[in-house]
Order: structure tokens, then sequence, then C-alpha cells
């Protein structure tokens, strides 16, 4: 499969989208206020919050694309069976 050619969708990417797109805003913002001098404390805060909303759509990506991609290729699985790709999903919360 050629993953680079193929359009991949899946029901989170507008909510992707529309997180990243307020970062890009908050970005802008951070930009604006290093140019314009603000002080570093406040400039320090809002970089902590485009970093978080950047950090959960990677977080949501990762786990829709498990969720959806890997159950598709792997299939269903007899609950003995699928212990590791369970544990495996859960340990990708923490990325």
């Amino acid at each position: 499969m050629d993953t680079m050619s193929e359009p991949h969708t899946h029901a989170t990417h507008p909510e992707i989208v529309k997180r990243l797109k307020r970062a890009e805003g908050h970005l802008r913002s951070v930009i604006a206020m290093i140019e314009g001098g603000k002080p570093c404390l406040d400039i320090a805060q809002q970089l902590s919050a485009v970093e978080k909303a950047i950090v959960n759509a990677k977080r949501i990506l990762i786990q829709d694309h498990l969720d959806h991609c890997l159950e598709e290729t792997v299939g269903a699985l007899p609950r003995d069976k699928r212990q590791s790709i369970d544990e495996f999903k859960t340990i990708t919360k923490y990325l």
C-alpha cells in the first residue's frame, strides 16, 4: 500500500485540524508577543499552551490510527490474543 498517495481520513481528522488551527493562531500571537517585547513569562505561558495543543492533536491522531488502522490490519482477535495490542494502545497515551 502506498501510504503517501492514497487518501486516508478518519472521523477525528476535522477535530485534529481544528486543534492545529487553534494552535497556529496561538503561535502567531506568541510571535507577535516576542516581536512586541512582551514579558518572557507571558510568552512562555502561551508557548506552553501551543505545545499542549499540538501534543494533544498528535495523541488523538495516534490513538485514532491504532483504533482503526491497526484493527483493520490485524482483524478481530479473541480476547486472549488481544492483550499485547490493548497494552500497546494504552501505552501510547503517554506519548
